[in-house]
């Protein structure tokens, strides 16, 4: 279905790119503390003497502190707002990386990677739901990827502080984690000047607020018919509840949404991510060449990405995540035999990037984008918030198993497992997965109930 919006609609452009960029600044956070790890971990099992167990545990621990914020920020934005809780998210992240710098000791900083976890976690629903709800129809994919574009310059810019801190000797990780005070103070300072979401506003009988936000962001035309759209589609909705969240009216679009979520962590890709110095130490690159592959992850997944950002609201979300799913199961497959036979830093590299260009070309922000915009606003925040739940888990659940599978199979062995998953995920988005593009939020929900 086509968006039924008249054409004239004039949008005020500059307005709505920078309160998405600005609450995108959560996705920054999410990079951060992603990153850090990856450069952190080589010191980290020197202080805290890690065994394979523990360095899975503690790289998992934020995924915990995710699952955590996930929940609070659902019942926060639904009741409370998106805006405070973008806030709350911001605090928490400034407070426990300054926690994180200064442990003394492996439990202290486990707690307070997982009080990061909190903020992460409020921070990677909320802001693209709150970007989601305040873009046109037309714009609306391309400004949720600005989410995964702020994750990606995070990673990048993270892995580079990382790889120049490498040689500042045996206190460099403290720094590593304490310099996450400062986007976190930036994203706290720029959410001040957000304005609510309108569709929230609605819910909360604040029409008149709603009206005058909708005018800054588009034309009358615009504002009238968009209030109209969602007076009517909140008319028609009921308290939200987690027990409406799985009615059978809306049980498919939220199985799709938990599907997704979990197949985006269970790809394997952030095992790359997070491990990417344990991949390259099992072919015998040094530390200096370890750490400069952080950083050369990151520069191409944010180049894929913004790749991404120009053909998500053109090609589509459907024939992105078709080809991102069966493109990494064969690179892994590869990837998993050069791993094997110990080839050479070189090529393991070139299938490395191939990957995270696969990947933040598809799953990253197209998962992001789909998770934000298929539920309906009765249960958008609860619902969004069991999905990214669903995410946080596998993440754990991938990071803390991979040591441990590496240790007993080889750092080859779980990817030939994550290509397996991948063409599963294939043949799931193909048979299950909806083209979403040029839909609005009400339209979107009542093509997913009616089907």
């Amino acid at each position: 279905m086509q968006d039924h919006q008249p054409v004239n609609f004039k949008f005020n452009n500059t307005y709505i790119l920078g309160i998405s960029l600005i609450s995108a600044l959560g996705g920054y956070l999410f990079g951060f503390d992603f990153a850090v790890i990856s450069g952190a971990l080589p010191f980290l099992r020197t202080v805290f003497h890690l065994s394979s167990w523990w360095e899975g545990f503690l790289t998992g621990s934020l995924a915990l502190g995710c699952i955590a914020g996930c929940l609070l920020a659902g019942k926060i934005a639904d009741k409370y707002g998106r805006r405070p809780g973008l806030m709350l998210s911001a605090g928490i992240f400034a407070l426990s990386s300054l926690g994180m710098a200064f442990s003394s000791g492996l439990t202290e900083f486990v707690a307070m990677r997982f009080c990061a976890g909190i903020g992460v976690g409020m921070a990677s629903i909320l802001s693209p739901l709150y970007i989601a709800e305040i873009s046109p129809a037309q714009m609306r994919g391309r400004n949720v990827a600005i989410n995964q574009l702020t994750i990606g310059i995070g990673i990048l810019v993270t892995n580079v502080v990382n790889y120049s801190l490498a040689g500042k000797g045996d206190h460099a990780w403290r720094w590593m984690f304490g310099l996450g005070v400062v986007p976190s103070a930036l994203f706290l300072l720029g959410v001040i000047f957000l304005p609510e979401s309108p569709r929230w506003l609605v819910k909360a009988g604040k029409e008149e607020k709603a009206a005058k936000i909708l005018n800054k962001i588009g034309s009358k035309n615009f504002a009238d018919n968009t209030l109209k759209d969602i007076e009517l589609s909140v008319q028609q909705t009921t308290e939200t509840s987690y027990s409406a969240v799985f009615a059978k009216a809306v049980r498919p679009m939220v199985l799709v949404g938990i599907t997704l979520a979990v197949f985006q962590q269970f790809c394997g890709i952030n095992v790359v991510y997070n491990y990417t110095t344990t991949i390259f130490k099992a072919v015998g690159a040094s530390l200096d060449s370890q750490l400069f592959e952080t950083v050369t992850i990151s520069l191409v997944s944010l180049l894929f990405t913004l790749l991404a950002m120009w053909q998500v609201d053109k090609l589509g979300r459907r024939p992105l995540m078709l080809i991102g799913s069966l493109g990494l199961s064969i690179v892994y497959v590869i990837l998993a035999v050069l791993l094997k036979q110990q080839a050479s830093a070189v090529w393991v590299s070139v299938f490395v990037l191939l990957a995270i260009g696969l990947y933040a070309t598809s799953l990253a922000p197209v998962t992001w984008v789909l998770i934000s915009e298929i539920f309906p606003t009765n249960i958008r925040g609860v619902a969004s918030s069991i999905a990214v739940v669903s995410l946080w888990i596998a993440y754990f659940i991938l990071v803390f198993t991979f040591p441990v599978l590496a240790e007993y199979m080889g750092a080859y062995g779980p990817f030939y497992l994550y290509a397996g998953i991948c063409f599963l995920g294939f043949l799931f988005i193909r048979n299950k997965v909806k083209e979403t593009k040029g839909q609005t939020l009400e339209q979107l929900g009542q093509n997913f109930i009616a089907h």
